[in-house]
């Protein structure tokens, strides 16, 4: 499984906020408590802006709404904990969309220069070293799945 929410963990944290899923939807100005369901179902998952206020309302950390594939969280779940999307990502970086995507992905060569990974992490308020292992992982996650 690649980063991206755990619904057993949005369950458990809503059950032990006192919540009902038509509480927490209105915490976080969902649809309804219909939406939160299909998120604590895993039938939908919520935009990464959601995953921020979900956090919020819960009074937990983001990334531990965020299922991470392995020990080091990748550069998918950096940027679900920022509360970004790939084109939100790639806009404050000053990189095209594809090129975003093939880095997440695990999809790249050689590192990027140092001046892009620094914008990344300053995109993602996280630190270099952080960054730098993300990718890493994302390309370990990539081989481990045998896509090369």
């Amino acid at each position: 499984m690649v980063s991206g929410l755990d619904p057993s963990v949005l369950r458990a944290a809503r059950e032990k906020a006192g919540l009902t899923q038509h509480e927490l939807a209105r915490l976080v100005g969902a649809a309804g408590g219909e939406r939160i369901s299909r998120w604590e179902l895993g039938a939908s998952v919520p935009r990464p802006d959601f995953l921020v206020k979900l956090a919020r309302a819960l009074d937990i950390p983001t990334l531990r709404l965020i299922h991470i594939d392995g020990e080091v969280p990748d550069l998918k779940a950096l940027r679900l904990k920022a509360g970004l999307t790939v084109p939100e990502l790639a806009a404050a970086v000053n990189v095209a969309v594809p090129t975003y995507y093939a880095w997440e992905q695990g999809r790249w060569t050689r590192l990027p220069a140092a001046t892009q990974i620094e914008s990344l992490a300053r995109g993602l308020a996280d630190t270099v070293d952080v960054v730098a292992a993300a990718f890493q992982e994302a390309r370990r996650q990539r081989l481990r799945r045998g896509q090369v």
